[in-house]
């Protein structure tokens, strides 16, 4: 009797517009949500410019400071200054070598060698992560990172100059390099290896256990002061960035800000896209309610009579709520059918550029579906009881 009801005043348009709502919203929420995970390896795995929001810092060199021997290093109440700010997550100190290193190879029967410098900082700030970036002082080899651009340099400069192979980054990784340490009247012989190439840190890095190993035979033993810092921030668009720098007389090198306000625009853009799928979302949740509550009250008059036959409230809500359920569900399904093709034409482009891309398949879409799927299904539920409920009691 009830299901006779609610066939004879359905309206079709009503529930149309409910539904082609709820999928358009539906399919934006899920589409956002998919996308931000399928392209956040890019962001976070290797290094990736994008892991995290970082400044390096340092001293203005001035001639004046040049002419009287000025050291431009950053003392402890400069670094508790830092760390002090707002906007600061966090600050690594560039261990600087106190001792004299050079370094050679052999390519094609020439023999290169170089004086060197060696700088450490803390591993949770180094953006190339291997296996091999630790150092046993019995093993006497040195893992080292250097900056991606000395690798260019020595492709599209040197080597063309010189006739030179040119070498990619896995072949480079097997060359054993000869490391000569001198200092305190020592000298030792190691082997250096090179275990990656970094985008973010321009210097020429070995792990922070071997440099503290190395100043305290080679060195002299106790910390320097540092001469540039790694400065973690928390918003790279946040404008009193620049503004404390500047005041300060700090230098910052390189692009890092650029590289974190993308990332940060990134993570707003998606917050955007999800705000507008929810609110879509909602306004076709209201749709649907408002159609309900029009059946509901359409048939006032019959649902009371089937109260006062001895039919349940839970007898006449289930019809509707059943309708709900089922529209969520198809809604549900349309929705992850529709990312689904989407996600078939982007996730081959970002993986011919982006190897690590869309690794998380279809599970983040599915996870978010279903659960706006249960929470709306239960408020569905929740609110046409009520209303059945209302009219019982006030029968009553």
């Amino acid at each position: 009797m009830v299901w006779k009801l609610l066939r004879q005043h359905l309206s079709v348009s009503q529930l149309a517009g409910f539904f082609f709502a709820n999928v358009c919203g539906m399919v934006i929420v899920l589409l956002a949500v998919q996308f931000y995970r399928d392209v956040l390896p890019v962001f976070t795995q290797g290094d990736s410019f994008m892991k995290g929001d970082y400044v390096i810092v340092s001293k203005k060199v001035s001639t004046l400071g040049t002419i009287v021997g000025k050291q431009s290093a950053f003392s402890s109440g400069d670094i508790r200054d830092i760390e002090a700010q707002p906007f600061v997550k966090g600050v690594g100190r560039f261990i600087p070598s106190q001792f004299k290193v050079s370094a050679g190879m052999g390519l094609q029967g020439i023999k290169m060698s170089t004086d060197l410098f060696f700088e450490a900082v803390p591993d949770v700030y180094v953006d190339v992560k291997s296996e091999k970036w630790n150092f046993n002082p019995n093993s006497g080899e040195v893992p080292i990172i250097i900056p991606r651009n000395y690798l260019n340099l020595y492709n599209f400069g040197f080597a063309q100059s010189r006739n030179l192979p040119q070498l990619s980054e896995g072949l480079i990784g097997m060359v054993s390099l000869d490391i000569r340490i001198m200092g305190n009247g020592k000298v030792k012989q190691m082997k250096g290896r090179i275990v990656g190439f970094s985008n973010r840190l321009n210097t020429i890095l070995v792990p922070e256990t071997f440099m503290r190993w190395a100043n305290s035979y080679y060195g002299a033993g106790e910390d320097a002061k540092p001469s540039r810092l790694i400065v973690e921030v928390n918003n790279p668009a946040d404008e009193r960035i620049v503004q404390y720098f500047q005041r300060k007389g700090y230098e910052m090198e390189g692009n890092e800000l650029d590289a974190g306000k993308t990332a940060w625009f990134l993570r707003v853009i998606i917050g955007v896209v999800l705000s507008v799928g929810l609110l879509i979302s909602a306004l076709s949740f209201y749709i649907l309610i408002l159609s309900v509550y029009l059946l509901l009250q359409k048939n006032m008059r019959k649902l009371e009579t089937l109260l006062l036959i001895g039919y349940s409230p839970a007898q006449i809500a289930r019809p509707y709520q059943i309708l709900t359920i089922a529209l969520n569900l198809l809604v549900l399904l349309l929705g992850v059918g529709i990312v689904a093709c989407v996600r078939s034409w982007y996730v081959p482009v970002l993986s011919a550029l982006f190897p690590e891309a869309g690794v998380a398949g279809l599970v983040p879409a599915l996870v978010v579906g279903v659960v706006v799927f249960g929470f709306v299904s239960v408020l569905n539920v929740y609110i046409i009881r009520r209303k059945v409920n209302a009219v019982w009691f006030r029968k009553k």
